[in-house]
């Protein structure tokens, strides 16, 4: 790694270093008199060591004064990172690891949560804010050390980040961890605000990993690939180190760069290993790694070289927490553990493919949903191909504006994609209207809410539903770059015409560790259709229609049963077991990406039949809310919806009050919130008459779930 700023700078540390040296102070005084018999205790004097999956040379270690530069801010503190303004870099064209760190934390931080003032930022969250909800934190900086590494199977192409932070207010008398998996393809930064916060904040280490998807970017014309601290390398010359390299034969590649110029290859789309059935497994090793951290760091020595083990498997209480596709990740690790290292669960919005029961159904207000307990590939393709469409539907009117398209550009699309699907049978109607309107008839069929309904148009417009399905799609399949998957690629786009093949007049490489997101479009790469016109263009302007053809041929993967789909569905499914583990999850009735009749209710639905009256799950569902609360900031969204990052943190405390003190977990509810209303743009300030508490009696409010039957209040 590069140079870190900072003035407790402890370096980079390779392993044949890092174990030869009392890291941070291994045996303070108090520490080695607390555990002074520990070795009759435990009966030998075993040694910590690494574990097998971590690549011992990618293994570094930096402390951090809390001053210059930190674990939560990167030294940004909470007002840099309220600034719309990314942190500077010195050199455009080769960030150093630290200012490319500093980039990660700023955008992955604000990616995931309202940083607005009156939407709640630096009042109910932010670095300022206590455990308690008081501003008393100043700017927020925790001061620790930071572990970063490898996991991999010996092969050098999985390459999975794992990465713990050990805040200096760390009790190792009173040892705690949170994991923050990252959401949904972010690099290993990617949940520092949704989990990471307040697991430093209350003085636990914070085990993080990237699972196997990140951020990795590949760009194929000049053979750049990001390293693990995200700066720049030749794919030959990086070798193994790579975080991701294209599994593409020279020829082959020399040919699809003369006829598909300037496109990318993403970790988590190309790889072509299915990364989604590691998921579990991952956040496992994340938190067997920050084992090995904490025994490295707090444990006396056994012999001059190594650490003693004192904190063994389940010695240390654990909450695995994090949202959406970390949440999945983290109700999959909870399921796989057989040897205790997770203590509870908390989620947010999980991203979760559950195996059905026969017997298991979800109803709501007397009703049943028609469709629960559908996997993401069925209904991401789905609603891929349908929303441009039902965007049009008169229960979507008004619907919140999120796409630098002109209007006027965006209806024309939304009208002729209504025009394809009728003449392909999708849907019925002779008219745009009619046709929409069934559109969205045929998303409710499919699982999804009427309280969703205005989230449609921005799903697609925002490109988050689009980007979505592609890179599934492609990770499903386990498709190749060179493949053009149903015509599609990853590449950058004239940003007037949306014509591809052009080479960018700031290439995306440099910054793409700090500011993508793992999955295009993103940091000024697009997602390309390569069918028409020859050299490709932005989906959403090759064709009248917006690529209807490629939209269709996903759908058609899942529909028509691609072998290679199936398979891989079939791998990331899980069966809701959670071997009595205390679990909450939390989620907005709202949500238009992952829809709580596939995700929160299906799972609580089947895990009611798999573990009965052993099951520990409460859901909490919270009315007005939705996937994304970055969105809050824009308008129509600040009127319309509330923060569920707020509960998200109350089911954090009401797990630590449970885990610590014994106090009973509030059984699943309804919390029925208050929009702030108001003008788009200028809603009024959040407040808590906004945001009722989760209760321990939720009366009428109660979700019930019995034999597989989830009943949910209207």
């Amino acid at each position: 790694m590069a140079d870190f700023p900072i003035a407790s700078r402890i370096g980079t540390l390779r392993l044949r270093t890092a174990t030869a040296l009392a890291i941070a102070t291994a045996c303070a005084t108090f520490v080695c008199a607390a555990h002074a018999t520990d070795h009759d205790r435990d009966g030998h004097g075993e040694s910590n060591t690494l574990p097998s999956f971590v690549v011992a040379s990618s293994l570094s270690t930096t402390s951090y004064d809390g001053v210059s530069d930190d674990l939560l801010t990167a030294g940004l503190g909470k007002t840099g990172l309220a600034s719309p303004t990314g942190p500077a870099v010195a050199n455009a064209a080769s960030p150093t690891a630290a200012e490319l760190r500093r980039l990660a934390i700023w955008s992955n931080y604000r990616a995931l949560v309202d940083m607005t003032a009156p939407g709640g930022y630096g009042r109910f969250w932010g670095p300022n804010v206590d455990l308690d909800g008081n501003d008393t934190l100043g700017e927020g900086k925790i001061a620790g050390t930071e572990y970063l590494a490898y996991a991999d199977d010996g092969r050098g192409r999985q390459n999975v980040s794992l990465l713990v932070q050990v805040p200096a207010s760390f009790n190792p008398a009173n040892p705690c961890i949170v994991t923050a998996t990252s959401s949904g393809s972010r690099g290993v930064y990617g949940a520092i605000s949704a989990a990471g916060e307040w697991g430093l904040k209350r003085g636990c280490a914070v085990a993080y990993t990237d699972k196997g998807t990140g951020n990795g970017a590949h760009e194929l014309m000049s053979g750049l690939v990001t390293l693990i601290d995200g700066r720049l390398a030749d794919a030959a010359t990086a070798g193994q180190a790579s975080l991701f390299t294209a599994n593409v034969a020279a020829t082959m590649l020399t040919t699809y760069n003369q006829k598909f110029p300037n496109r990318y290859a993403f970790k988590h789309a190309h790889s072509q290993q299915n990364p989604e059935q590691d998921w579990g497994k991952d956040t496992l090793e994340a938190i067997q790694f920050a084992y090995w951290v904490l025994n490295q760091q707090f444990t006396p020595r056994v012999d001059a070289s190594h650490q003693r083990v004192h904190y063994h498997p389940g010695s240390i209480t654990t909450i695995a927490a994090s949202v959406s596709n970390g949440g999945g990740a983290s109700l999959a690790a909870a399921e796989q553990d057989t040897k205790g290292w997770i203590t509870a669960v908390v989620v947010g919005e999980p991203q979760i493919n559950v195996r059905m029961p026969g017997n298991a159904r979800v109803i709501e207000g007397g009703q049943r949903i028609a469709a629960a307990g559908k996997p993401l590939a069925d209904y991401m393709t789905l609603a891929n191909l349908l929303e441009p469409c039902a965007a049009l539907a008169d229960a979507a009117a008004g619907a919140p504006y999120l796409t630098a398209l002109p209007v006027a550009t965006t209806n024309a699309i939304r009208q002729a994609r209504c025009a394809s699907l009728a003449a392909a049978g999708y849907v019925h109607g002779s008219d745009t209207q009619t046709q929409a309107n069934d559109a969205l008839a045929r998303l409710h069929q499919a699982g999804y809410e009427a309280d969703s309904d205005l989230l449609q148009a921005p799903m697609w417009d925002s490109q988050a539903v689009p980007a979505v399905a592609v890179t599934y799609a492609n990770a499903y399949t386990r498709a190749g770059v060179v493949d053009n998957l149903c015509g599609f690629s990853f590449g950058t786009t004239n940003p007037a015409t949306g014509a591809a093949g052009v080479a960018p007049a700031v290439s995306p490489m440099p910054t793409i560790f700090g500011l993508g997101n793992g999955v295009p479009p993103t940091n000024g790469i697009s997602l390309v259709y390569n069918v028409t016109p020859p050299a490709g263009a932005d989906h959403r302007l090759a064709t009248p229609d917006a690529s209807f053809a490629g939209a269709a041929c996903a759908r058609a993967l899942w529909t028509g049963k691609n072998p290679r789909m199936l398979a891989s569905v079939d791998a990331i499914s899980v069966n809701a077991i959670l071997h009595g583990k205390p679990t909450i999850i939390v989620q907005g009735r709202s949500d238009a990406l992952v829809p709580i009749n596939h995700a929160s209710r299906a799972y609580l639905a089947a895990n009611s039949v798999r573990e009965g009256s052993h099951s520990r799950l409460s859901l909490y569902e919270v009315m007005n809310g939705q996937h994304f609360d970055a969105f809050l900031g824009f308008p129509g969204f600040d009127t319309r919806f509330v923060p569920v990052h707020y509960y998200n943190l109350q089911a954090l405390n009401l797990m630590w009050s449970h885990l610590k003190n014994g106090t009973p977990l509030p059984p699943s509810q309804v919390i029925r919130t208050t929009p702030r209303g108001g003008n788009p743009g200028a809603a009024p300030m959040l407040s808590v008459s906004n945001l009722p508490p989760i209760v321990a009696n939720p009366g009428s409010n109660a979700i019930s779930a019995e034999h597989g039957v989830v009943n949910v209040p209207h």
